[in-house]
């Protein structure tokens, strides 16, 4: 019987054949943590008398929630991790650097890997064929200290995307569709595979998207089969030798399948305060909003930041209304920099910050205020998400965000 992809790779790390819904100790590849939950790591590893780690080159502490700090109490749980990080050998991400995910694709992971962190939205290397997935604080100390973890073998939902994009329909519409097709809680703990015609036309960039938002049905991961286009990134991050061909077999048995037409698929908004409360732009048009965030670990890469400033170049964000930009890594900020990106949406009146997490989680940098509603390219507008739960937030495209910004209300963005 044939094998999916997060079979496979259970597969080949544990040296025999697993099926779903088995328990199963397997060697990890990739480990991280980030300041929220990494002290909480440090501190377990301390308990234990166990403070090292199995592989330093592949175990990051990322300091990108609240980078650069707010609090002295924060700075200090920042100290913890550098001092973790000289003692260990194991590698620091610091302030400006960028969020956890999109370093982790960047540089860290191929395809193949097993990947852990303690942030639930590690699912994003997915989009490189890989198994990656957010665990626990204590999971994520074992995982440091020896190199393996434990997990449970999940069923695997396949998703095959068909059909053309219609205009101004991008993978964060697609993802959000699935989600209020399926609910939050409508793939608890299964992977998420996705296929089909439409996935094998997207970037890589687009790919991550989708990935990244797998846990915002319940998913315990989202992967995408390596490809031609999976090869073309690795070689422009240097690691075009580490791609390998990562799909599922023909033969291969899924738990449920579902087949979607994207080119039925609009523009999409999700209401507060669940991503599954998603409705289509013609009835979110002309809701008033006081703040636009075009960032995070979801939406915060080159190929979005060229998206939002072809929308806003020689026009200005409405009068009232903040916009903020967040490149989701230095990289990123550098080559949007370089490329006039920045200064376009600097002119159009964004505020553009250090990349890192920013507003998405509401520690610093972009608090509502009571009764406000911010439209974000983020993977999740939970009641008090953003600092407040007396705010409102409303997650969107890139594109849809950027024309929204100009017109102080969420805009269609083929209006634009």
């Amino acid at each position: 019987m044939g094998k999916t992809i997060t079979e496979k790779i259970f597969s080949e790390h544990t040296g025999r054949d697993v099926k779903p819904g088995e328990l199963t100790i397997a060697p990890v590849d990739v480990t991280m943590v980030q300041d929220g939950t990494g002290p909480l790591t440090v501190q377990e590893l301390e308990k234990m008398d166990m403070v090292k780690v199995k592989n330093p080159a592949k175990t990051i502490l990322f300091i990108d929630h609240a980078a650069p700090s707010p609090r002295k109490e924060l700075s200090n749980a920042h100290m913890m991790l550098r001092e973790f990080a000289k003692k260990t050998g194991a590698q620091l991400s610091e302030v400006g650097q960028g969020v956890c995910h999109q370093i982790l694709v960047e540089k860290y992971v191929n395809p193949g890997n097993l990947v852990i962190g303690a942030d639930s939205h590690t699912c994003t290397s997915g989009a490189l064929g890989a198994f990656a997935t957010g665990m626990g604080s204590t999971d994520l100390a074992m995982g440091f200290a020896l190199g393996k973890t434990w997990f449970r073998i999940p069923e695997t939902f396949k998703f095959i995307l068909k059909g053309k994009l219609p205009e101004g329909v991008y993978s964060k519409d697609i993802i959000l569709y699935i989600i209020g097709k399926i609910g939050a809680d409508g793939a608890t703990y299964k992977a998420m595979e996705f296929e089909g015609e439409v996935i094998d036309n997207l970037s890589q960039e687009a790919r991550f998207t989708i990935t990244n938002m797998a846990i915002e049905a319940g998913g315990k991961t989202g992967i995408i089969p390596t490809d031609g286009i999976t090869k073309e990134y690795l070689e422009s991050r240097g690691r075009g030798n580490q791609y390998r061909e990562i799909k599922a077999d023909p033969d291969a048995v899924y738990e449920k399948v579902f087949e979607i037409d994207v080119s039925e698929i609009e523009p999409m908004v999700s209401f507060p305060h669940t991503v599954d409360n998603t409705k289509k732009i013609s009835e979110a048009k002309g809701i008033k909003i006081n703040q636009v965030y075009i960032g995070t670990c979801t939406n915060g890469r080159l190929e979005d930041l060229h998206i939002a400033a072809n929308i806003l170049k020689g026009k200005e964000v409405a009068q009232g209304l903040r916009l903020i930009v967040v490149p989701a890594s230095r990289e990123v900020y550098l080559k949007a920099m370089a490329d006039g990106t920045l200064q376009t949406l600097a002119e159009a009146g964004a505020s553009i910050l250090a990349p890192g997490c920013g507003p998405c989680v509401g520690v610093h940098e972009g608090v509502l205020g009571d009764g406000e509603r911010v439209l974000s390219t983020q993977n999740r507008n939970f009641k008090g998400r953003m600092g407040n739960p007396n705010g409102f937030i409303y997650l969107s495209s890139p594109a849809t965000a950027a024309a929204s910004a100009i017109k102080g209300e969420i805009t269609d963005p083929r209006e634009i």
